[in-house]
């Protein structure tokens, strides 16, 4: 049974979303304030973290930060709050997905559903020998989930990892952010794709020498991405 960490201080809607997982099959646990969220996050084994934004003590944005050094654990994180600077700050930080309240409870249960799928899938690989790919001068090691430029080792989160490797196995085919959001995502964009041009600029920023001119990943306006041989 997979474990889910809620950190929320509005005690009615993490009652509310730990009923939604428990009926969906998940253990669930719940802390309220910040400092005590990170210190089991970081000190148990949980399989995901439901990060609320705004909280006692420590906020969602430095609670994931923490986890994000010593744990690749799916990080989804809640706030009341719809601007796309939060989004693209929580994202950048190592967060596998951004739910703005108001939400349906069905919605979320989806959302960590397709995460702790995708994440199991990842972590259950038994492959004996590293599948290495390379391509001018960037090295992805898939078994290891590690990529080195030019021979510089580049840290990267799940998701940005899971598009590179994904955009790098199929070359110059374009795709679109929806394509993307859904094959990396496990799920429908539900209208915000937001997340794709994040991590596609994250990712840019560890693998490009010059971001403004990328020699990778081409941006095809009005279309999507591709991945330059």
């Amino acid at each position: 049974m997979s474990k889910v960490l809620i950190v929320e201080d509005e005690i009615a809607i993490a009652e509310l979303e730990k009923d939604y997982l428990e009926l969906s099959g998940f253990e669930v646990e719940i802390e309220g304030s910040g400092k005590d969220g990170l210190t089991r996050a970081l000190t148990e084994e949980f399989d995901m973290f439901i990060l609320d934004l705004m909280l006692p003590g420590m906020d969602g944005f430095e609670i994931c930060k923490k986890i994000r050094e010593v744990k690749n654990t799916p990080i989804l994180m809640v706030s009341a709050k719809k601007d796309d600077i939060d989004k693209i700050r929580g994202l950048g930080l190592g967060a596998d997905d951004y739910i703005t309240k108001p939400f349906s409870p069905s919605e979320l249960v989806a959302r960590v559903k397709a995460h702790l799928a995708r994440y199991e899938r990842l972590i259950g690989s038994n492959a004996q020998e590293n599948d290495i790919i390379e391509i001018r001068g960037i090295k992805i090691d898939k078994t290891a989930r590690r990529v080195w430029v030019n021979e510089e080792e580049k840290p990267f989160t799940t998701k940005e990892f899971d598009l590179l490797v994904f955009l790098a196995q199929n070359p110059n085919h374009v795709f679109t952010k929806e394509e993307l959001f859904k094959e990396i995502w496990d799920m429908e964009s539900i209208g915000d794709i937001a997340t794709v041009t994040v991590h596609i600029k994250k990712i840019r920023e560890k693998i490009e020498m010059n971001t403004a001119k990328p020699q990778y990943i081409e941006t095809i306006w009005g279309v999507g991405y591709r991945f330059k041989l």
